[in-house]
Parts: structure tokens; C-alpha cells; sequence
């Protein structure tokens, strides 16, 4: 089946053609954009369509303000995504993007409105766990980027191009402000399965966790630890994608037989 390209601004999809009816939104870490999901169209294509969501503030959107609460945030998703959250679709997100995506499934059970059939976070500790790292979002601009250099998801080149680095600054200090302004409210868990990706060698989220993830859902839970640091989803790309290709698959065998 091919989909049209949705003209909403909070999404991109790739021109790939799909024969899948299931959606995966994909959910960007700080500083990113829709173009990080691009390459997963093809991959994918057999299981599910990529819906990259296109935060304010970059890419084709560079020109919007950008958002500095997560608050804000969900109920701008929740707004702006309403025609295009329809069954079946999937979450997943990297980082920030697996707050944004297990806070946008949350506001949408407040709704009253399905939830996704599993909710994919990469790179992220459990909501409920407190952050172990002070904010750096509004620290001076050079003690700002050596934090970056911590993290190791800007290139090099990047941080050593000034005129560069004045367009990326404020949208990754306004994204750290998303999360490190967030504070984690008790709920029920999501009825729907969660699946969490880690980096074996990632510094800033353990296994533990990861693990604690499992607090957040009623159904299934899985956790996968993959070759890589924080930015694992870069470096070991096709082992995630053959997960999640797999767990997908699931799903579209499972509404092939009630189908049928």
C-alpha cells in the first residue's frame, strides 16, 4: 500500500513505498530531526511505515520557536497528531524522543484513545528513575559544549565550527531543558508492551535502568542490550532494525489472523 505524504508539519515520511498498514512514529534524541529515521523506511518497509516526527525549532521547521517543557510539548503532539494516531501504529524513540514517545502514549490513555501496540525505548532511563547528572541546559556556552563532548553525539567537526555550533546550541539546550526539567508523575502502568534498547558500552543509562522500564507496562516487557555507546541506534542500526523488523512482524501476523 502506498500512503501519501502527510503534509502535517509534525511529520515526515519517506518516499519509500510501503505495503504495511502499521505506522511506527519515531521520535527524535535532542538536537535531532526527522531526517535520523530516513534510512529505516526501506528496512522496514515490509512490517511497518516510518512517521518520523519533526519537533519544532529544525530542519524544514528551523524557523518555529522551539519548546523548553515537555508539558507543552505532549499537549502540542497530542493536538497536532490527532489525525494521524489511527490504529495501527507504534511507538518508538531514542533518548529525549523515548520521554516524548512513553509521555504521548500516557496523554493519549487520559484521552480515552488507543494506545500505540508497543511503545520502543532506546537510550532512555525508566521514567521513575531521577536523573543522576545536574542540568547543564543553562550553563555558560562553553562549559555547555565541553558537556556536549561528554555525550558524544555531536561530531567533532560540528563542535569545533562556530557558526555551526550558534545554530545547534539552542535547540539542544532547549531540549536537555525537556528532560532535565521533567518531573516523573506516579500512574498506572500502559497496557501495552514496552521493548527498551540499551548501548552495551553507554555511560549514561545502565542496565538497571533499563530494566526499571518494566514498572511502566501491564503487558510484555523486553530489554535488548546492543553493541555501542549512548548513540548505539548509529552504530549498530541493523541489529535494532532486525529487532524491531521482528517485534513488528508480530503485530502484523497477529492482525492478519484476526482478519482473517
Amino acid at each position: 500500500m502506498t500512503t501519501p505524504q502527510p503534509t502535517n508539519m509534525w511529520l515526515n515520511r519517506p518516499q519509500a513505498s510501503s505495503p504495511a498498514t502499521l505506522r511506527l512514529f519515531c521520535f527524535p534524541y535532542a538536537g535531532g530531526g526527522a531526517s535520523l529515521y530516513r534510512s529505516w523506511a526501506e528496512p522496514l518497509a515490509s512490517v511497518a511505515e516510518i512517521w518520523s516526527v519533526q519537533l519544532a525549532g529544525r530542519e524544514n521547521r528551523l524557523r518555529e520557536p522551539l519548546y523548553r517543557s515537555l508539558p507543552a510539548l505532549i499537549e502540542a503532539l497530542i493536538d497536532g497528531l490527532r489525525d494521524e494516531l489511527t490504529p495501527p501504529f507504534a511507538f518508538f524513540g531514542h533518548s529525549l524522543g523515548a520521554l516524548i514517545a512513553f509521555e504521548l502514549a500516557r496523554a493519549l490513555r487520559r484521552e480515552g484513545r488507543e494506545l500505540p501496540l508497543q511503545l520502543f525505548v532506546s537510550g532512555h532511563l525508566a521514567p521513575q528513575v531521577p536523573q543522576r547528572h545536574p542540568p547543564i541546559h543553562a550553563l555558560p556556552y562553553a562549559q555547555f559544549v565541553q558537556e556536549l563532548r561528554r555525550y558524544r553525539g555531536t561530531p567533532e567537526a560540528v563542535l569545533a565550527n562556530r557558526e555551526l555550533l550558534e545554530l545547534l546550541v539552542p535547540v539542544l539546550r532547549a531540549d536537555f531543558a525537556l528532560f532535565e526539567t521533567y518531573v516523573y508523575q506516579p500512574a498506572e502502568p500502559l497496557d501495552c508492551p514496552i521493548s527498551a534498547f540499551g548501548g552495551l558500552s553507554d555511560v549514561e543509562v545502565s542496565q538497571e535502568d533499563l530494566a526499571a522500564w518494566r514498572r511502566q507496562t501491564t503487558g510484555l516487557f523486553t530489554f535488548t542490550l546492543l553493541p555501542g555507546n549512548h548513540f548505539f541506534i548509529q552504530s549498530a542500526q541493523a541489529q535494532l532494525l532486525s529487532a524491531l523488523g521482528l517485534d513488528l512482524s508480530r503485530h502484523v501476523g497477529a492482525a492478519r489472523t484476526t482478519a482473517a
